[in-house]
């Protein structure tokens, strides 16, 4: 894989989409003020990049991002630090250089969704945000735990784990403001701490606030992919995440459903037992993971690139990732089919042909748009920001 660090400038975000109460229209969420235009060929109006558009720093070998920072206020009032990385319409979502995520109006109404109101800040420049009204947050989240995995004896499953970070009962990544948009801004940063992926963090810079995260390596239809992680619903995906555990996305619709008529949700598979060895070239899984060898490289079911915006209807992405776990048989195994695996079909003609299965954990309903391979139960928000596009999508 070549080195590539992509440094891209803040989008000069014009006529957003302002947001509306029951008393009517208020001012922009996020309006993100640019000191420096984006570089040639960096273009935030034809539709939705392989790179993630705001990304100031992007570092494919040091696998961290730069993204811009921004202050809301919590339940009661303190500061909370937070990433805007997905919107469910387009237009707001290329506006904003950030990803487009149709599908998450599908949880609106459910406790996946926290409702937000948002303060006017009469005009006067934010020191935080330039021009930028205040989100107040109906819950927040508890830094403090100390984040820990402890290996069982063949990594996975650990024999203890601690998430990070833990949501109170009303936080959730998800939030309207009660104008059908949805938007995707997980929490990072409060008077508790910061997020266990936080690399560093400038809260003083006027305006400009930026944060440094970490990102994780896996594959979408053989080609390299980079996401971060921020929350799950289950305290144990969590720890192994470095996230936020995180209940309430739970009820983000639904559980074996890719379809973007009723689903909320995309599917990620991970390999629980694939090949092991810092230096093999074929090594995947959450026992390699687990035992400190590396990244999980899971595979992605869609990825957040829409190069033509009149052609999008397709579109399944969303951060929300429903987990299906898979295992290679002993009889895999033993006929040396065992492999690093970095597309959906390979897995799902492995599973139809019986050398994966479903681990017994996984105890959700069948995903017919899968293969019917079974879910988890589990969601967890990885918002995809970076595709290394080979020749052959070149060249569509």
């Amino acid at each position: 894989m070549s080195h590539r660090t992509i440094a891209l400038g803040l989008v000069l975000l014009v006529g957003t989409a302002a947001c509306a109460d029951d008393n009517g229209p208020v001012e922009p969420l996020a309006t993100v003020a640019a000191d420096q235009a984006p570089e040639p060929g960096v273009n935030f109006s034809s539709g939705i990049p392989a790179t993630f558009g705001s990304a100031l720093r992007l570092d494919t070998e040091a696998k961290e991002v730069d993204l811009p920072l921004f202050r809301g206020e919590g339940p009661e009032g303190g500061d909370v630090y937070y990433i805007l990385t997905e919107s469910s319409d387009f237009e707001d979502a290329v506006r904003r250089g950030i990803n487009w995520a149709p599908k998450l109006t599908n949880a609106l109404g459910t406790p996946a969704v926290q409702v937000v109101t948002v303060v006017d800040q009469g005009g006067e420049p934010s020191t935080f945000n330039r021009g930028n009204p205040v989100v107040q947050f109906a819950g927040t989240v508890d830094f403090t735990p100390v984040h820990s995995v402890t290996p069982g004896p063949d990594g996975f499953p650990p024999a203890a784990a601690q998430a990070g970070s833990v949501a109170d009962d009303y936080y959730t990544p998800l939030f309207t403001a009660g104008d059908g948009i949805v938007y995707n801004a997980p929490h990072v940063a409060n008077s508790t701490g910061v997020h266990d992926d936080v690399l560093g963090m400038d809260t003083r810079a006027r305006g400009r606030m930026i944060v440094t995260l970490r990102l994780v390596d896996g594959f979408y239809e053989d080609d390299r992919v980079l996401y971060i992680n921020t929350e799950a619903s289950d305290p144990l995906v969590a720890a192994l995440e470095s996230a936020t555990f995180t209940p309430r996305l739970a009820y983000a619709p639904a559980a074996g459903d890719r379809d973007p008529a009723t689903s909320s949700r995309e599917s990620i598979i991970p390999v629980v037992n694939g090949p092991r060895g810092v230096d093999n070239p074929e090594r995947q899984g959450l026992q390699s993971a687990v035992l400190g060898e590396g990244d999980p490289l899971n595979i992605i079911r869609e990825e957040q690139e829409c190069g033509d915006p009149t052609d999008c209807s397709a579109l399944l992405y969303s951060p929300l990732w429903d987990i299906h776990p898979v295992v290679w048989t002993q009889a895999a195994i033993d006929a040396g089919l065992r492999e690093r695996l970095t597309h959906h079909r390979d897995v799902i003609d492995l599973y139809r042909d019986g050398y994966l299965v479903s681990p017994p954990i996984a105890a959700g309903p069948a995903n017919p748009l899968l293969g019917d391979i079974l879910a988890l139960g589990v969601v967890v928000n990885c918002p995809n920001l970076f595709v290394e596009l080979g020749e052959e999508d070149d060249e569509e």
